[in-house]
C-alpha cells in the first residue's frame, strides 16, 4: 500500500511540476510580449489564449488525477506532506528546461525533503476503514468539523471581500491565505469523493447517495477558487516566496482538517505523532532552503531558455520600492546592474 501511494505521488509530482515549468515558460514569454499589461494579478486572463499555458494545465490535471487516487487509499496526513516530492522534480526540471542550476544548498534542500518524507511514510497512521460515503458524511457533520468549516469559510469571505481589494497587490498572505483555507476543505472533499468512487468501482455503488454529488460540487468550487487566487499570487509575487509559504500553510491546514474530521491521531501513540511532526518540520526546512537559495548559482547570471543572457532583471520586480526591495523583502537586481556583470 505504501509503495502504491509513493508511486502515485511521484507520478503526480512529475506531472504537476512539468505543468509548473510549462506555465513558467509561458509567463516569461508573455511578459516579453505584453509587458505585463494583462497580468492575472490585476484581473487579466490573457493566459487562457496561450497553448503553452494549456499544455501546463493538462499535465497538471493528469497529476491531480493521480493525487486524487492517492487520497482514496491513504490518510491525508500522509499524502499531503508527500507533495514535497514535487519540489525535487521541479528543481531537476528547472535545471534542464529553465537553466536554473541546482547548487549545493539546493541539493541539501532536496535531501531534507526526502528524509522528512521518508519519516512521515514510516510513521503514518493506517487508513480508516470506511464502508460508505454516508459514513464520511457523518464524520463531516460532527460538531468539531462543522465548527472548523465555519471558521474557514468566514475567514475566506473576509479575505476575499475585505482584504484582497485593499491589500491583495501588496501583502502575500492575503492570496495564499484564501488558497490554503479553501484547499484544506477541498482535500477533505476530494478524499470523500475518492472513497465513494473506490467503493463504486469495487461493486458498492455510492453514486446513488446525494452526499457523493454534494462532495463533487464542493470539490469543483474549491479547486476553481484555489486556481484563481493561486494564479494571482504567482503573478503578483516572487515564486520563490509563494511556493514555500503556500506549501506550509496548505499542508498545515490540511493536516489539521484531517485530524479533526478523520481523527487520524486517535489511532496513533504520542511517539508516532511527534515523529510525524518532526518529519513535517524537516520537509519545511528543505522547502524553504531550496526556494530561498534557488537563485544562487556561484555568482553566474542564469541564461534564458534561448541561451542568451537576460536583459531584464534576474527576478522580475513585483511591487519593488525605490530601494530595490520587493514587498516580501527579497532584494532585486536592476537591469543596469545585470548589464555591468558583462
Amino acid at each position: 500500500m505504501v509503495l502504491k501511494i509513493l508511486v502515485l505521488k511521484l507520478f503526480s509530482s512529475g506531472e504537476l511540476d512539468d505543468s509548473i515549468i510549462s506555465r513558467k515558460q509561458f509567463v516569461l514569454a508573455d511578459w516579453l510580449r505584453t509587458n505585463l499589461l494583462f497580468m492575472a494579478g490585476v484581473g487579466g486572463y490573457s493566459y487562457l489564449y496561450e497553448p503553452l499555458w494549456w499544455a501546463g494545465m493538462i499535465t497538471m490535471i493528469v497529476g491531480e488525477v493521480a493525487n486524487f487516487a492517492a487520497y482514496a487509499f491513504a490518510p491525508a496526513i500522509l499524502v499531503t506532506p508527500l507533495g514535497a516530492l514535487s519540489i525535487i522534480i521541479s528543481a531537476v526540471l528547472a535545471d534542464i528546461m529553465l537553466k536554473e542550476k541546482l547548487h549545493i544548498f539546493g541539493i541539501l534542500g532536496c535531501v531534507l525533503c526526502v528524509v522528512g518524507s521518508t519519516t512521515i511514510v514510516l510513521h503514518a497512521p493506517q487508513e480508516r476503514e470506511i464502508e460508505s460515503v454516508a459514513e464520511v458524511w457523518d464524520l463531516a457533520t460532527e460538531p468539531a468539523f462543522i465548527f472548523y468549516a465555519i471558521i474557514v469559510l468566514a475567514a475566506t469571505f473576509v479575505l476575499i471581500f475585505r482584504y484582497i481589494p485593499q491589500y491583495g497587490q501588496t501583502h502575500i498572505m492575503v492570496y495564499i491565505g484564501v488558497c490554503s483555507l479553501v484547499g484544506s476543505l477541498s482535500v477533505m472533499s476530494v478524499k470523500a469523493l475518492g472513497i465513494a468512487l473506490k467503493l463504486t468501482f469495487s461493486g458498492i455503488n455510492q453514486l446513488i447517495y446525494p452526499q457523493t454529488w454534494l462532495f463533487a460540487i464542493i470539490v469543483v468550487a474549491c479547486i476553481l477558487t484555489q486556481m484563481n487566487y493561486l494564479n494571482k499570487a504567482l503573478d503578483t509575487f516572487n515564486t520563490a516566496v509563494v511556493s514555500p509559504i503556500y506549501y506550509t500553510m496548505f499542508t498545515s491546514l490540511t493536516i489539521l482538517a484531517s485530524v479533526i474530521m478523520f481523527k487520524d491521531w486517535d489511532r496513533q501513540n504520542p511517539t508516532q505523532i511527534v515523529t510525524e511532526m518532526c518529519g513535517f518540520v524537516t520537509i519545511l526546512s528543505g522547502t524553504f532552503l531550496l526556494h530561498k537559495t534557488k537563485d544562487m548559482v556561484d555568482g553566474m547570471v542564469p541564461l534564458l531558455p534561448s541561451g542568451l543572457p537576460p536583459t531584464l532583471p534576474i527576478r522580475i520586480p513585483k511591487h519593488g520600492d525605490e530601494n530595490g526591495y520587493a514587498s516580501e523583502g527579497i532584494p532585486l537586481r536592476s537591469a543596469a546592474e545585470v548589464c555591468r556583470l558583462y
